[in-house]
């Protein structure tokens, strides 16, 4: 396949965002951004490093120099702004250190995922492995997706950051920057002009995966829910979303919305299961059937997530309390609260029926193909 065109956006002030395609991952893409604004030249996200990421970042700062503007160029870049702690995201940051002296940016919730990658690693690993066995995950399984997990986690080593944001909104110059977690504990979007950069937070096709809080802080489907709408206030007039995959996105409401639609809807799935007493996994087998390899991964941490939802906001009851007092790993089950429910148990989801009333799943372009992404592997599909 040959290398997609560099896509080219003007703003309302004349910035230039420049979209360069990367093959992350075997099959599967995604993009860095080249942001100029005034004298501010930021690479917004460096690849996976992986195959022909580097290659492909190499020539799309070729193709803006040629077609568009002379400064895309290493020594010309200002600011490395890596969106989150996702390996297709950062892996390519060794990479670009070596060509360039720019300061690496990121928020300080995945600021030791880049300074202190090993570390981060043995611990999110090690969580992974509880959370496998109270989801219901056999030993064998388990073992599996560890593999699947760990694998190619070695290629990447910690490296400096030179600036960690640390407020819930920034500004690189012109540039604005707001924190939303949820997909990750330090997910940030980018605001030039009238043109969002949403990363992985918002996509137009794919609904991003969500992941647990237990794993990691600062994830989790409520934190990721709220982020959603604090974003939708802080875009203001923005006509225009470019996220990390995928195409642009324009209509920025409306997905949001399909978004929010599509986790009550699951929701409420889940509560229906749950009127027998399930673990996780069987929950999972459920609403993705026939998943294999690392999407099994991906599909018990969806899972997770919406599990965990409901069970902090007193939606469901763990059903095998006494079992669990034994200390050692045993697998959770959890029963729909028997107890009366709000009358609008997921508020904030908007167009969401009440949880008792029957709703059918929309998959909005099948999760259960993909959970939380379209194709292949990718940072959406990675829990650190």
């Amino acid at each position: 396949m040959s290398l997609p065109a560099v896509e080219a956006f003007r703003t309302t002030s004349g910035a230039g965002i420049y979209r360069l395609p990367l093959e992350v991952f075997p099959g599967f893409w995604g993009y860095a951004h080249l942001v100029i604004a005034g004298e501010y030249v930021l690479l917004v996200d460096a690849g996976s490093g992986f195959g022909s990421s580097n290659e492909h970042l190499e020539a799309g700062l070729e193709a803006v120099r040629r077609d568009h503007d002379d400064r895309a160029r290493w020594e010309r870049l200002t600011h490395i702004v890596i969106s989150h702690g996702h390996i297709d995201h950062f892996g390519g940051l060794p990479y670009v250190r070596e060509r360039s002296g720019a300061p690496i940016v990121v928020h300080e919730l995945d600021l030791r995922v880049l300074t202190d990658y090993e570390q981060r690693l043995r611990i999110v690993a090690g969580r992974l492995r509880e959370f496998l066995g109270e989801a219901g995950v056999g030993e064998e399984e388990a073992e599996a997706v560890m593999s699947l997990y760990l694998l190619n986690k070695h290629l990447f080593t910690s490296i400096p950051v030179e600036i960690s944001l640390t407020s819930s909104e920034n500004l690189l110059g012109p540039i604005g920057v707001l924190h939303v977690p949820g997909h990750c504990p330090g997910q940030i979007v980018l605001r030039v002009d009238d043109v969002l950069l949403t990363a992985d937070h918002i996509l137009p096709h794919t609904s991003p995966h969500q992941s647990p809080e237990r794993l990691s802080l600062y994830t989790g489907l409520g934190h990721y829910l709220e982020s959603l709408e604090r974003v939708l206030a802080w875009a203001g007039e923005a006509r225009l979303g470019l996220g990390g995959h995928e195409g642009p996105i324009t209509d920025l409401r409306g997905r949001v919305r399909a978004i929010q639609r599509l986790h009550g809807e699951r929701l409420s799935r889940i509560l229906d299961l749950c009127a027998e007493p399930r673990t996780i996994a069987e929950v999972c087998r459920h609403l993705f059937p026939g998943v294999s390899g690392y999407h099994v991964l991906l599909a018990l941490e969806e899972t997770g997530a919406h599990i965990e939802y409901l069970a902090t906001r007193g939606r469901i009851s763990v059903e095998n309390l006494d079992e669990l007092e034994s200390g050692a790993t045993t697998a959770i089950r959890y029963r729909r609260h028997a107890g009366p429910l709000p009358v609008r148990p997921f508020l904030g989801l908007v167009g969401v029926k009440a949880a008792e009333g029957a709703i059918a799943v929309n998959p909005d372009r099948p999760l259960q193909r993909t959970p939380g992404s379209t194709a292949g592997r990718g940072s959406d599909r990675d829990p650190i």
